[in-house]
């Protein structure tokens, strides 16, 4: 039995969808029952629970011998550090009192790192914290910069002609696809070579700079000149928090952009084909930005 944090996330999804096509047995968490459906209809077990309830937890984990672990985003929440605290306290309570054998969980670069990460700060924890459970091999995925945190700038783009953002545009940045995480840790569930406790970054297809993914962008909608407007963080935040994100969230982003900035939050490995990915970013633009970004203009 597999179960599966997180399952009507990018992730976690992708994680469950392609351990069913395998023919394995599945059990899918998450809060919301609605969204749960999808995979229910291709055979998995459903079970609702709150990341930071670990009763549930360990209820959810009950007959598994191996679990994809992972802290679901809570930008509105006011204490976002704090949530992340106690969504890992229960991630690890679960797994060491039902005695999971096998973990993968959801990481990042930059999780090296006990503070000056922003939000990576909780993964930092969650893995300090999975590392003490004796009984149990864990793999910590530590994944690049999400190509998924670029779809907001399909809204930057229809209300102001460009991209913006905190990141130097000179930044090389190790952007991933949310489904080739997905894909790597559905592997490594199926096929468990790691023991005792380990890190593995996902790089993904190459390092980009918001200058070329911006360019990338133009082409793929039509405004071969569109520019990347690199904002002080007095810009940004009252931008972000009308989205929809508290204002503490929105301060560990920024500080999780100044990390990245300084060259303090990075990746350790040198890039090999192991921590390489498949997914180019023009690939996820015509899949994914394209659609927002016309969805954005109809609207």
């Amino acid at each position: 039995m597999y179960v599966i944090l997180g399952a009507s996330g990018n992730t976690g999804h992708i994680v469950a969808k392609t351990l069913l096509a395998r023919g394995q047995k599945v059990r899918v968490v998450g809060r919301n029952a609605t969204h749960l459906q999808p995979l229910a209809a291709q055979g998995a077990e459903v079970f609702i629970a709150d990341v930071t309830d670990a009763a549930a937890l360990a209820k959810a984990f009950q007959q598994a011998n191996s679990a994809y672990v992972m802290i679901p985003p809570n930008p509105t929440s006011n204490d976002p550090l704090g949530y992340a605290e106690r969504a890992g306290d229960a991630i690890t309570a679960a797994v060491k009192n039902v005695g999971v054998k096998n973990v993968v969980s959801l990481s990042s670069i930059g999780a090296d790192k006990p503070s000056g990460t922003g939000p990576v700060v909780g993964l930092h924890n969650l893995e300090q914290k999975l590392n003490q459970v004796k009984s149990a091999n864990v793999l910590h995925l530590r994944a690049g910069y999400f190509m998924e945190n670029t779809l907001g700038q399909a809204g930057a783009i229809r209300m102001m002609g460009s991209t913006i953002g905190p990141v130097r545009p000179d930044l090389k940045l190790s952007m991933i696809a949310t489904r080739d995480i997905g894909a790597a840790a559905a592997e490594a569930l199926l096929h468990p070579d790691f023991h005792g406790k380990s890190t593995q970054e996902l790089q993904g297809q190459r390092d980009i700079e918001y200058i070329e993914a911006t360019a990338i962008i133009g082409k793929a909608i039509g405004k071969p000149n569109l520019g990347y407007v690199h904002a002080p963080d007095d810009q940004i935040r009252p931008a972000m928090v009308q989205m929809g994100m508290s204002d503490n969230f929105v301060g560990l982003i920024l500080e999780m952009a100044g990390a990245l900035n300084s060259g303090y939050m990075r990746a350790l490995e040198p890039r090999t084909a192991r921590n390489t990915t498949p997914t180019p970013f023009e690939t996820f633009v015509a899949e994914a930005f394209v659609p927002a970004y016309k969805q954005q203009v109809a609207a």
